[in-house]
């Protein structure tokens, strides 16, 4: 038996988003320990660490083409945004970069397995 494995190639714009969410999650870890994230609340901290757990593994994902990670992602997104209206932190740049990248990863999730 022969079987062909056809080996996904990932687009530039995956790639891009990856390694500036990578760069984005390191950047997280201290923010979750400054005294800035307890200002805000003291269940501010945990939330960030959990958004950047969440988003890493997102990151992960896409770089290995999967479609639960868009899928993850762009939901993640939808819930930061509402936390941030409830919060009364909600800007138009807090939507429109999220959203670029949720337009760029879904644009490809027909090349994800």
């Amino acid at each position: 038996m022969n079987e062909q494995t056809e080996v996904k190639k990932r687009p530039i714009s995956i790639t891009i988003i990856c390694i500036i969410g990578f760069l984005g999650a390191l950047i997280t870890v201290p923010i979750v320990f400054s005294p800035i994230a307890q200002q805000i609340g003291a269940w501010y901290p945990p939330y960030l660490a959990f958004a950047g757990v969440i988003g890493s593994a997102c990151m992960v994902g896409l770089w290995m083409m999967k479609k639960w990670a868009a899928y993850t992602y762009a939901g993640f997104v939808t819930l930061n945004q509402v936390v941030l209206l409830v919060m009364g932190l909600w800007n138009i740049m807090a939507l429109l970069i999220p959203a670029v990248v949720v337009y760029f990863v879904l644009r490809n999730v027909g090349k994800m397995s």
